[in-house]
């Protein structure tokens, strides 16, 4: 099975660093991407809001570079968490965990973020190297009708 999942969007929150006993960095953050459409003649936006988590040298950077309200591109693997809250009900949700990363903020903007966090900020792409080679996915045409519909 290929699970590959690729979104840009902007950080709902800053990044929550933290180390596992391993010493192994992890970071946590949300990210909210929009999608705009016409139905029936009426502009409408669809927003939708994910957790992402970054492992280890990419869980660092992000945490130096990237603040709320940061644009970035990330492609990673979709997982589905599942537990039983407090008050017993059975709860789920979708994260995301980031392979790649690619900070897409302009250098104004980039600028204006270190000022107001107190850091350097530089423009770069980061990527972490996966745990095993998938080969490259196949080109698919979908067609999609004026709603935005695959059909």
């Amino acid at each position: 099975m290929f699970n590959q999942f690729t979104a840009v969007g902007n950080l709902t929150r800053d990044i929550e660093l933290r180390y596992a006993q391993s010493g192994s960095a992890i970071a946590n953050s949300g990210l909210a991407t929009s999608r705009k459409f016409t139905q029936n003649g009426e502009k409408k936006e669809e927003v939708c809001f994910i957790d992402v988590t970054f492992f280890g040298r990419s869980a660092e950077v992000a945490n130096q570079y990237l603040r709320k309200g940061s644009k970035i591109l990330v492609t990673g693997r979709i997982k589905f968490d599942q537990w039983v809250a407090q008050d017993g009900s059975k709860r789920s949700k979708h994260s995301l965990i980031v392979e790649t990363m690619q900070m897409l903020d302009s250098k104004a903007e980039a600028e204006g973020n270190a000022q107001n966090s107190g850091q350097h900020q530089q423009h770069t792409d980061y990527q972490q190297a996966p745990a095993q080679q998938m080969p490259p996915p196949q080109q698919q045409q979908i067609d999609i009708d004026d709603d935005g519909i695959p059909f």
